[in-house]
Parts: structure tokens; C-alpha cells; sequence
């Protein structure tokens, strides 16, 4: 990659007015649902900065903070908040509207991380330049340093896991 980008050439945004469909027994809408649109989204911003093929590894410090009703409409916003040598992790917010009324509010935050599959791959880093951006930005390297810690304590989990099923008496 040639030049430095910001946050806001990565910047991805999708708009949803929330359906009957898209509602749980709450009357909301579904948080399965709503992974599934962020994910998507997210990995628009991974792959402008990457300009390659990822893959997402994970979704972190996910958080529902408001829900989403019918005849709102939210707005999923993400941008690359930092990146290694193939790990790139992406913020994203979603942001409530009651369309009857105007107010806008924050539903949900996460940190979701993408691995770029090609090794030839250099990522550049991203500027940050408005205030939130950099605050976004000036948490990456401790993000980072906890989901490493994270991940070997998940190995050490995942390697005493089964795979017998479970119907088998042993």
C-alpha cells in the first residue's frame, strides 16, 4: 500500500430499518441478527485497509447497551482502530434512531479483529483524526496485549475440551 489512510477512507457505514422479521420475543431486535449485519460491516473496513482477503477471528468487548425496536433504524459505523503485521482490529458502534422522533442513541459497541490470509500483505498503520478516533486509537496496543493473554488462556481451555459425543459413556 502506497499512502497512510485515515479512519475515515475506511470508514464503513450501513443503515437498517428494523422489520418485524428482525425482532425476538422482546420485541427488539435479535442480537444474533445484529452480529451478523456488524460483522459484515466490519469486515468492509478490514478489507479497504487490507485490500486482500480476511477473515474475521474474533468479536470482543461486545456490548448491547440499548435495543433496537421496530420503527427505529440503526446505523452501523466501523473504521480500523489499529493493526500488526496481519491482525486488524476494527471498532464498531451502532447507533439507534426513533425515527418518530429524531433521537439518536448508542445500541451496541465491539472490537471485532480480522487476520489478512495473504503473508505478502503489509498493513499500513491508520491516522486517527477526529477526537474520538484517536481516543479509539490510543487504546489499541493495551487491546492488544489483553487479547494475546486472552488467547493463550483459551488454548490452554480449548485443549482440555471433547470431542467425543456426548451419547458415548467412557
Amino acid at each position: 500500500m502506497s499512502k497512510s489512510m485515515t479512519c475515515r477512507d475506511i470508514l464503513a457505514i450501513t443503515n437498517h430499518r428494523v422489520l418485524a422479521g428482525d425482532l425476538n420475543e422482546h420485541e427488539t431486535v435479535y442480537g444474533g441478527r445484529l452480529l451478523e449485519m456488524l460483522d459484515g460491516t466490519a469486515s468492509i473496513s478490514s478489507s479497504r485497509l487490507a485490500q486482500s482477503i480476511n477473515v474475521t477471528a474474533s468479536m470482543h468487548q461486545t456490548n448491547f447497551i440499548a435495543p433496537f425496536a421496530l420503527g427505529n433504524s440503526f446505523c452501523i459505523e466501523t473504521y480500523v482502530s489499529g493493526c500488526g503485521k496481519r491482525s486488524v482490529e476494527v471498532f464498531a458502534k451502532i447507533i439507534g434512531e426513533r425515527l418518530t422522533t429524531g433521537e439518536r442513541y448508542i445500541g451496541l459497541t465491539s472490537f471485532l479483529t480480522f487476520v489478512v490470509t495473504d503473508k505478502s500483505i503489509s498493513l499500513e498503520k491508520i491516522i486517527p483524526e477526529t477526537a474520538e478516533e484517536k481516543m479509539i486509537n490510543a487504546g489499541y496496543e493495551a487491546r492488544q496485549a489483553e487479547r494475546m493473554a486472552s488467547l493463550k488462556s483459551q488454548k490452554a481451555f480449548n485443549d482440555q475440551l471433547s470431542v467425543d459425543y456426548p451419547w458415548e459413556l467412557h
